[in-house]
Formats: structure tokens, C-alpha cells, sequence
């Protein structure tokens, strides 16, 4: 992505300037969402540099656009933050070939497992702040559009009022995409749905009475004990199914 000079008779085709809404225009097609403010902020982070008129507009040349989009296209497809797109792109501009791109994708945190390999307590207390987009839960748990579409039909995965996904739906899908190996459907995991509904609704009324106060070392108690009671029950609930496969 080294600069291309101009000859004497004026400034190549490549070295054309444009100016910031002409840029919009050319990127729009590839990436919707892309806006001035965001050309701005990827100037301001050292990415790209167009020239500046005397009057302090912006000149952008095509290669100013091509890095533009290599820097959008690396974060929409491989997730790369900012910090690791500047030194593609600085071993780029001294005639290096970029480092190979590994998927960056968010991970499943480490589920904290008994000795029997089922849950612990602690599993339940797990939080975390993975917030995946449609696109991205489609593209990790390398499922269709359509078998997401049934799931969230049956009810068993649903986004947060932001539109995004958790950890835990991204749990489910993959689950989900590996019993449909089986022959497993949407419609045929609705029981699971069902069930586990009614295991949370027997949780929460031992709870209920500490969750209600105001004490918080009442509701740190029920926490405690929502995510006890709910090991025990997954326990409880493998070993019945495990008991009811060895004897049919």
C-alpha cells in the first residue's frame, strides 16, 4: 500500500482526490453502516492520513480507500481490533506480507465441572460479557440462519433487548446444530424447553422469600443457593435420564 507518484503531467488516476462524502460512496455498497464519524475516528487512530487542503478539508486518495476498506474488512471478518490492523498495515506500508489471520472469535469461559463431570455450583454463578451479533452467533456456532430462526421459534434461544446473544445461547445453538446430526429438530428440543422451565419455576419459589427483601445479604444468600439447588437439579435430572437409557 505504498503511495503511487503522480508524473509531470499531473497526478495519476490512482492519486485522484476525493473528498470525505465521495469516499462514503465508495465504501457504502460493501459496508452499510459506515459513516463520517467513523472515517474520522479511524484517521484520528492513525490509520489512514488523506491530505488536508489549506482550508483543513480532507483529500482522499485511492489508496486512502483501500486501506479503508482492508481495515473494515478485517474488523467485520475476522474481528481484529484496531491495534492489530495497524501493524498489518504498518508491515504493509515496509513491503512486508501481513501476518496470517487466525479466527478471532469469542470463547466459550471455562464451565467450572464437579469430579463427575457435571456442573458445580460455581457454573451457575458464572457471568460473563460476551455479546455476540446474529451474524456472529450464525458464524461461531456454524449454524443456518434457519435452524436460529427455528430455535428462537420454539423458544429456545432468544436475544437481549439489544439484539445481542450470550454465551449461553451460544452454547445452545451449537448443542442444537450437534443433536441435528441425530435427526434432532427445533420442534423436537421444545421438551428440553419445557422442562427446564419447570425446574426453574420449582428454584425459584424455594428463593422466592429471600429474593423479595431487601437485605442484601438475604439476596447474596439466595444467589448462593439458586445456583446450589440448581446443580443439584442437572444432577439429579442426568442420572435419571442416564438410569432410564441403561434400563430400556
Amino acid at each position: 500500500m505504498s503511495a503511487v507518484t503522480g508524473s509531470a503531467a499531473g497526478p495519476s488516476p490512482s492519486r485522484a482526490r476525493m473528498n470525505i462524502g465521495e469516499v462514503l460512496d465508495r465504501l457504502r455498497p460493501d459496508f452499510p453502516g459506515i459513516t463520517i464519524p467513523k472515517i474520522r475516528f479511524l484517521e484520528d487512530k492513525g490509520l489512514i492520513k488523506p491530505e488536508r487542503t489549506a482550508a483543513g478539508y480532507r483529500k482522499f486518495a485511492a489508496e486512502d480507500v483501500d486501506r479503508l476498506r482492508y481495515v473494515l474488512r478485517m474488523q467485520r471478518d475476522h474481528y481484529l481490533p484496531l491495534r492489530v490492523i495497524g501493524e498489518h498495515l504498518d508491515a504493509m506500508d515496509r513491503g512486508l506480507e501481513p501476518p496470517p489471520i487466525d479466527p478471532v472469535v469469542p470463547t466459550v469461559p471455562t464451565v467450572a465441572l464437579a469430579a463427575d463431570g457435571m456442573p458445580s455450583p460455581e457454573s451457575f454463578l458464572r457471568r460473563d460479557n460476551v455479546r455476540l451479533s446474529r451474524r456472529e452467533l450464525v458464524k461461531i456456532a456454524e449454524i443456518s440462519e434457519e435452524l436460529l430462526a427455528e430455535l428462537e421459534q420454539f423458544g429456545l434461544v432468544a436475544p437481549s433487548r439489544t439484539g445481542h446473544y450470550d454465551t449461553d445461547a451460544l452454547v445452545i445453538v451449537q448443542t442444537a446444530r450437534e443433536l441435528a446430526d441425530f435427526g434432532f429438530e427445533p420442534r423436537h428440543l421444545r421438551a428440553f424447553k419445557t422442562s427446564a422451565d419447570r425446574e426453574v419455576g420449582l428454584v425459584e419459589q424455594v428463593v422466592a422469600p429471600d429474593k423479595r427483601g431487601r437485605d442484601a445479604a438475604a439476596k447474596a444468600r439466595a444467589e448462593e443457593t439458586v445456583s446450589e439447588i440448581a446443580a443439584l437439579s442437572v444432577r439429579l435430572h442426568a442420572t435419571l435420564v442416564k438410569s432410564g437409557l441403561r434400563s430400556s
